[in-house]
């Protein structure tokens, strides 16, 4: 686990709910082990068909509650204005370096959402130029070193590098993913988006056939760009 001031896992999203989604249930893991976790969405989700700013962040904020987040820090990246620029990668420098996470993560490259793609590419970004002592953040922090950098589903569904078991935790993330009302439950004036029609369950079903693939209940599924170092190869008996 991390020193008093430093977080164990850093999780950026492009908007409120995009964590929740992808890795709910490896949040409420690793939180009822112990472990420190923070959340960072990069936009307000200003632009999203049905809920206000107001209401999103409101839920946000009952979501962390749920899965036991230590942090939830909130950007003003405008919604659908994820690019890779130097002021971007300076505002989310900042935030490794100060949060000083082991295990950084983001959605993944190929997903229906632009924004969720690009979020990925600039996290990648950040995560490498945090580490050089010389790259001048917003806060001038000292650099730091994350140790690894991995990347969640949202809307897609590929093989994975590594699932993670949460046959435990499928209870909380899905109450933290029903504490988006506005964006996943129908009201009677909201406007009827792939998020409304059935999608909760959809997840559901992902993470369902992700934990059929290694013989457990419910897994969330990760990728890496690099390769997984194993120190051991066998087992030891339980």
């Amino acid at each position: 686990m991390s020193d008093h001031n430093s977080i164990d896992l850093l999780a950026f999203g492009a908007h409120a709910d995009d964590v929740e989604i992808g890795m709910g249930g490896t949040i409420a893991k690793y939180n009822r082990q112990g472990y420190k976790v923070a959340i960072c969405d990069l936009t307000k989700a200003e632009l999203s068909s049905n809920g206000t700013v107001e209401r999103r962040q409101k839920e946000a904020k009952n979501a962390q509650e749920i899965l036991g987040v230590e942090k939830r820090i909130q950007l003003n990246i405008p919604d659908r204005g994820i690019y890779i620029t130097d002021e971007y990668i300076k505002k989310t420098v900042s935030i490794i370096r100060k949060l000083r996470p082991r295990v950084v993560f983001a959605p993944y490259f190929e997903d229906r959402h632009p924004d969720h793609g690009n979020c990925a590419k600039l996290i990648k970004e950040s995560v490498f130029s945090a580490r050089i002592k010389n790259f001048e953040d917003e806060k001038n922090l000292p650099a730091h070193k994350v140790d690894d950098l991995y990347f969640y589903m949202i809307n897609g569904f590929h093989k994975p590098s590594f699932i993670v078991d949460i046959s435990r935790d499928i209870d909380v993330k899905v109450q933290a993913l029903k504490a988006y009302e506005s964006q996943f439950i129908q009201q009677p004036n909201s406007v009827e988006t792939p998020l409304t029609n059935g999608y909760i369950e959809t997840v559901l079903a992902r993470e369902r056939l992700f934990g059929k693939e290694v013989n457990i209940e419910y897994g969330e599924g990760f990728m890496s760009d690099t390769p997984l170092l194993f120190q051991q190869l066998v087992r030891e008996n339980k």
